[in-house]
């Protein structure tokens, strides 16, 4: 009897266990699906509402490691084109951008420079920016390249 009841309490703690999995993977199942509907809703695709709008389409694949010479190059295009409105540790005419690349993605980061109007447009989290500062970032008429190297630039930011 007691190795029954052994043997039924062992069968219920595995059962429970299988349980708990198939309700995490409902929970993920029906997440995604919520995303997708949020998505739907907004006009966009789950992709766009994860990294933005614009003309990075597909995930960028970004080295752990910084690279130093673009990341220069990234330098003296901020310097040129961004400090008038950001800081890095500071609320100016625009948000603070030390902590940004923790904050989104890469492919966000470089479809906000790329394509802000649009983004301040259709992408739910740039509109609450444009009507947390009141205003609408202006492109800076860089290329994907200087988007990468500012990108880059950000993340050596963000890394200090």
């Amino acid at each position: 009897m007691k190795i029954l009841t052994t043997l039924l309490f062992a069968s219920l703690l595995i059962f429970a266990a299988c349980g708990e999995e198939s309700k995490g993977d409902q929970s993920s199942a029906s997440s995604s699906a919520g995303k997708e509907r949020i998505a739907e809703k907004l006009g966009l695709t789950v992709f766009e509402l994860d990294n933005g709008v614009g003309p990075i389409k597909e995930k960028l694949q970004v080295s752990a490691d910084i690279d130093k010479i673009m990341a220069e190059s990234g330098k003296q295009i901020f310097d040129a084109k961004c400090v008038q409105c950001h800081k890095m540790d500071e609320r100016y005419t625009g948000p603070a951008l030390r902590d940004v690349t923790q904050r989104r993605s890469p492919e966000y980061v470089m479809n906000m420079i790329l394509n802000p109007q649009e983004m301040t447009q259709k992408h739910p989290e740039a509109k609450k920016l444009l009507a947390m500062y009141a205003n609408q970032m202006t492109f800076q008429n860089v290329t994907q390249e200087d988007a990468r190297a500012l990108l880059e630039y950000l993340r050596m930011e963000g890394n200090q």
